[in-house]
């Protein structure tokens, strides 16, 4: 399975993120010769458990994300980061857990957008909004690389598009940059040849990333 990066748009000092820096971005994609290709979209659910009466809380996990990727349209991944764990399942799980009402949904987030072919990379850039609202909490760039499997083997070459890219924004003066973190593969027991759950791992560790640049932008409350 090629490799992929997914990014975050970390925005200057003093700025936030608005629908104007998406279409910059893919103003700017497309001003390297990146053809589009279609549209794209990942739905990504937190978790919590509905405890019963007497129920013992630290038997169920606290809170863990669920994902559905584009790529696997009949497969379902749940994210468990307090047992560092990363699961696949049918997608008919939701269903189940439905039925069983063992953990309901807390906050349901959409990642959307468009989705572009530039020789042997494939380039994805979206909002991030919650589910049944238009309010944008966020930017995103999946960098995918179709040549190699290989994680660490992909790091350079990587590396250098991410910087390409970068060097292309900042020639329209826009007020951020695409960060990509190292995620935490080793902690999931994740081998080195890429898989959806790699995937997965990544966009948990975005989120992270997210949550915590909106609580950065927002005004200190009393």
């Amino acid at each position: 399975m090629p490799v992929k990066w997914v990014l975050h748009w970390q925005p200057n000092a003093g700025t936030t993120v608005n629908t104007q820096i998406i279409a910059e971005v893919c103003q700017c994609v497309e001003g390297i010769n990146a053809v589009k290709d279609g549209r794209w979209k990942v739905n990504l659910s937190f978790y919590r458990p509905v405890l019963k009466e007497h129920a013992n809380a630290a038997e169920y996990p606290r809170e863990f994300l669920g994902v559905a990727l584009p790529e696997q349209p009949n497969k379902y991944y749940f994210v468990v980061r307090q047992h560092r764990l990363v699961l696949e399942a049918d997608l008919a799980i939701q269903t189940i857990m439905e039925k069983l009402q063992s953990y309901k949904t807390r906050v349901a987030i959409i990642f959307e957008g468009f989705q572009y072919q530039l020789g042997d990379f494939r380039l994805r850039v979206g909002k991030v909004v919650p589910v049944h609202s238009e309010n944008l909490r966020g930017i995103i760039m999946e960098i995918e690389y179709l040549p190699i499997s290989s994680w660490e083997k992909s790091h350079r070459i990587m590396g250098d598009f991410h910087d390409i890219l970068q060097e292309a924004l900042s020639k329209r003066s826009a007020p951020g940059q695409f960060v990509h973190l190292e995620p935490p593969l080793a902690d999931f027991a994740l081998s080195d040849q890429y898989t959806s759950q790699h995937t997965c791992v990544q966009y948990a560790n975005v989120m992270l990333q997210l949550i915590a640049t909106v609580q950065a932008t927002q005004p200190a409350r009393n």
